[in-house]
């Protein structure tokens, strides 16, 4: 195993936030996990799998840009323009010495930069041929981001990189594939590269981009407006460049007759992660959490545990990062935490809810309920939307959740926001309750 040297790697901590106490017959263990990675260093230095990573190197990086070349990009033409303009500005934002590709997106899937099955590696002059190349991205055609994905993955896979990531852009429905064929390409890619999606204009479906983008552990969002995409694609790319270790788990190791009933990232976006378990030894399991740079997310974690007597106490579960290799062992990143678990009968203490675990299954909730709402709205039932959307605005209003608490006053009249009372809108413009949808996941912090 590499010796890291300290200044470089980005430092890893865990904190757990709980109440461990629970009455007499009680079995289910709420705690929020705190994951902080810091001092990394300068932008892009990494701790990657070992064979990969020297000391006081930048991490090597892949990148492959996605452009959406299907006829509906040039109704209206500002579509095409903003999408080739966005894609000049991600490749200004790449870092010397970055592998990159791009790759125009119809029914079919064809390289743009630099061919060849090839990527480039980014310089002065590669940067300036791949924004010569983005003449050549012309609308025509249909939609299928499979083979987008598909095509990504084998230029991403073709270099022996840390840090490899993928940018979409659509504008349109994926008509020209089935929904298995699409599901089946995310299923190959999960785990090889990471991914942001992006819909611009407003004829897009939200719950295929937020697919993409949750499958492949990156962000989702809408760019109403053309002119808006190159900034946001400038900030994407930065962020990607500022990514310094991949493919970190989460891994929950539970005592016997102990079991996990759910783990879901909870900031700053709600992502279910129960799912994705991988087995990683006896009574331990590993949940994706992709790619680090500066930053802090947090983690609801529920564990069911063994009926225990009034004055017992046990570690209901410990948390650790790590990074598999493939060939079954982990690299540990040295941090850890653990869920306790102590029965009681005092009531005021196993009654309390920790102020953390409150909060976040509020925001877990204000997702659910605007994603229910919006559905209700588009089937026509108005009763349910309004109430979904009233419990959202009062959630919103509750958690000091104010960015989603502005989305809903554009699809609700807020009549009484504590107390959840609405009126639905009888004209809502489609940018805005696409907005809505797509960023229902976003959460706010608790404020420490």
């Amino acid at each position: 195993m590499a010796n890291f040297s300290k200044s470089n790697v980005p430092q890893f901590s865990v904190e757990v936030y709980q109440n461990e106490y629970l009455p007499e017959g009680g079995r289910e263990v709420n705690a929020i996990v705190t994951v902080t990675s810091t001092g990394g260093g300068t932008v892009g230095s990494a701790v990657a799998a070992p064979h990969l990573y020297t000391p006081g190197q930048s991490p090597d990086a892949a990148v492959a840009i996605m452009v959406d070349c299907s006829g509906s990009m040039d109704y209206p033409p500002t579509k095409m323009r903003g999408a080739r303009d966005a894609t000049a500005a991600a490749i200004d934002a790449l870092r010397d010495g970055v592998h990159f590709a791009v790759i125009g997106g119809t029914h079919v899937a064809k390289e743009v930069y630099p061919g060849n099955g090839e990527l480039a590696v980014a310089d002065a002059r590669t940067r300036e041929q791949a924004k010569q190349s983005l003449r050549k991205l012309s609308a025509g055609g249909g939609t299928a981001i499979g083979t987008w994905l598909k095509l990504a993955d084998r230029l991403l896979s073709s270099v022996d990189v840390t840090i490899r990531h993928g940018i979409v852009l659509t504008d349109g429905r994926n008509e020209h594939e089935s929904p298995e064929d699409l599901k089946a390409a995310l299923d190959a890619s999960a785990g090889r590269f990471t991914a942001d999606a992006r819909g611009v204009g407003t004829d897009w479906e939200v719950k295929e981009v937020t697919a993409i983008a949750s499958a492949l552990l990156g962000t989702a969002d809408i760019v109403a407006d053309p002119a808006g995409l190159s900034a946001d694609f400038t900030q994407m790319m930065e962020t990607a460049m500022g990514k310094e270790v991949a493919d970190v788990a989460l891994r929950l190791w539970t005592p016997v007759d102990t079991s996990i009933k759910f783990v879901k990232q909870v900031a700053p976006t709600v992502e279910p992660l129960t799912d994705r378990r991988t087995e990683a030894g006896p009574r331990a399991g590993d949940y994706p959490t992709g790619s680090w740079g500066d930053e802090s997310r947090d983690y609801h974690v529920c564990v069911e545990v063994p009926e225990a007597g009034i004055g017992q106490e046990m570690l209901a579960a410990r948390v650790s990062l790590v990074i598999p290799q493939g060939d079954g062992t982990a690299q540990a990143l040295g941090a850890q935490g653990l869920v306790r678990a102590v029965w009681t009968d005092d009531m005021t203490a196993s009654t309390s809810i920790n102020p953390q675990v409150a909060h976040y299954t509020g925001q877990a909730e204000l997702a659910q309920v605007i994603q229910q709402g919006l559905d209700a709205r588009k089937a026509g039932d108005a009763d349910g939307a309004t109430a979904k959307l009233g419990r959202a605005v009062q959630l919103a209003s509750a958690s000091g959740n104010a960015d989603t608490a502005k989305l809903l006053a554009k699809v609700v009249d807020v009549v009484d926001a504590a107390a959840g009372t609405v009126r639905l809108k009888a004209k809502v413009a489609e940018a805005d309750e696409m907005t809505l949808e797509t960023r229902s996941t976003k959460t706010v912090r608790v404020k420490k």
